[in-house]
């Protein structure tokens, strides 16, 4: 696993394979504040 991920769009929507998705674990043990940044390029 790492800190990226690629995932084309098509028409507004991910394309994602029948069982994929896209899920964020954290294994800390301490609350902190986390973000997620999201980037989309194209044309």
């Amino acid at each position: 696993m790492g800190p990226g991920i690629a995932v084309p769009v098509h028409e507004g929507q991910l394309v994602l394979g029948t069982w994929q998705q896209i899920v964020v674990i954290d294994h800390d043990n301490r609350a902190r504040i986390r973000k997620v940044f999201v980037q989309v390029m194209g044309e």
